[in-house]
């Protein structure tokens, strides 16, 4: 059995109390108030997701400001609620400044009842998805262990292994596909060691010279070589009694993998153009995206230096095997990026969400990092969609050449839900932005089967 969700209705009209009564009691729990103290009391109380909010103010209360500051009132108590403003004749000056108001929908009196259900209804479904949105949110930050976000069982079993490596001092083996984030597993081992006060220096050998990887690693004297102008420590001495992270370890050519062997089994080292050796005490934690048994059959790593760095192999899952991860993620990526770039969003459309959780993600959490980040620039609307995230989906492309006719409708179906997106699902604004009438929309949604509304008590039995 479903609770019907609160809906309160604001009128000093008995005929419109009278009508709404007899058309939305079986489906709401209707509330009903004629004045504005009591209006802002049942907000308070009730705190419904929809309001209808009749401005056509009695008595005093005639000015537009103030007709703006009891919907703005209502929004103050109850940010999240959708207000479906009822005006008498309203001009278009009037109906914009209620959408900056805040408001979801403009309605002229009289209220068309069959196109008000209609509004109800994707009023409830955007509610409940700004909702699963907040929820998602909420429990990305529930779920964060050590910069890391996920609750699937693969990141749960590897949490309980960073649990159990971390204190130790043992060397780290890390390995998993680019992009999966081996540097914040790195990161998270030093934070739980008794190094974690002592620094914490990474250094990519992959993205470094070959000819300049070996003084990055050990430093080098005054006068070692042309433009040693100065000593300077390398990064294996700058970790002095804390954790070394050598990324891309497989991409170390052979020669300076004998002097990093060396240093693995002696904890000594010298600089280049140096002959006294050095005395350092690190924790070594390797990661690579390679096989590095491959590598070692190629010829192209040493066996005894693979042994010495995997004491403890860390696997980092990939993203396409944490499926329940993905809304947290992109939840988190979008308050990140929408904070930096000052944008108010709410979160993705359900056709964005679906296409995030059935893209195979190559790129792994730094690609879907990128899609949001991109996502959020792009967005016009309040919300993330399919469009904004740019993800090609092969199932919407025609597997033949169309026809003239094929291509238009694939053309205008996409400009119908493009424009139901950026109005954030509100049936006026999008058929304003498409240039038709209100039906005329209404008819393309039936034709393009674009079924972006749900009923209510189908929304609530998914929230349970």
């Amino acid at each position: 059995m479903t609770t019907r969700p609160a809906l309160l209705l604001v009128t000093h009209d008995a005929a419109i109390r009278d009508q709404m009564r007899w058309v939305f009691t079986s489906d709401y729990e209707l509330f009903e108030v004629s004045d504005r103290a009591a209006a802002l009391s049942h907000v308070r109380r009730v705190m419904p997701p929809v309001i209808i909010l009749d401005l056509r103010l009695p008595s005093t209360d005639v000015s537009a400001t103030e007709r703006l500051a009891y919907l703005q009132e209502s929004l103050q108590l109850n940010p999240n609620a959708k207000v479906i403003v009822v005006l008498d004749h309203p001009d278009r000056a009037t109906a914009m400044a209620a959408y900056e108001s805040g408001a979801y929908d403009v309605l002229e009196l009289p209220v068309q009842l069959d196109v008000l259900k209609v509004i109800l209804q994707r009023a409830m479904y955007l509610y409940n998805l700004e909702r699963e949105n907040r929820a998602i949110r909420e429990q990305a930050v529930a779920t964060e262990f050590e910069g890391l976000v996920g609750n699937s069982e693969p990141m749960q079993n590897l949490y309980s292994m960073i649990r159990r490596v971390g204190p130790t001092d043992v060397p780290v083996l890390i390995t998993g596909e680019s992009g999966t984030g081996k540097e914040l597993v790195a990161r998270a081992l030093h934070r739980l060691s008794v190094r974690k006060e002592a620094p914490f220096i990474a250094i990519n050998c992959g993205a470094i010279p070959e000819t300049l990887l070996e003084s990055e690693l050990f430093g080098y004297e005054k006068g070692s070589f042309t433009g040693a102008t100065q000593q300077k420590k390398g990064r294996i001495e700058s970790a002095q009694g804390g954790t070394l992270f050598l990324d891309e370890i497989g991409d170390v050519p052979l020669n300076l993998q004998v002097k990093l062997l060396r240093f693995l089994q002696d904890h000594e080292m010298h600089r280049l153009g140096g002959r006294e050796n050095i005395k350092v005490d690190v924790r070594v934690v390797a990661a690579t995206n390679v096989d590095l048994q491959a590598a070692i059959n190629g010829g192209r790593f040493r066996e005894d230096l693979f042994y010495r760095l995997s004491v403890l192999t860390i696997p980092i899952p990939c993203l396409r095997v944490r499926g329940s991860d993905i809304p947290l993620l992109g939840n988190m990526f979008l308050m990140k990026f929408a904070s930096a770039h000052k944008k108010l969003l709410k979160g993705f459309t359900p056709q964005a969400m679906e296409s995030l959780r059935t893209h195979n993600w190559p790129g792994n959490v730094r690609e879907l990092e990128n899609r949001v980040m991109r996502a959020v620039v792009m967005a016009e609307g309040k919300y993330i969609s399919t469009a904004n995230l740019a993800l090609h989906d092969s199932s919407s492309v025609e597997p033949e050449s169309p026809t003239l006719r094929v291509a238009r409708d694939l053309r205008e179906r996409e400009l119908v839900q493009w424009a139901l997106e950026k109005a954030n699902g509100n049936v006026s604004k999008a058929a304003v932005e498409l240039g038709i009438s209100r039906p005329t929309l209404y008819q393309l949604l039936a034709r393009y089967r674009l079924r972006l509304l749900k009923r209510t008590d189908e929304l609530e039995n998914q929230e349970t």
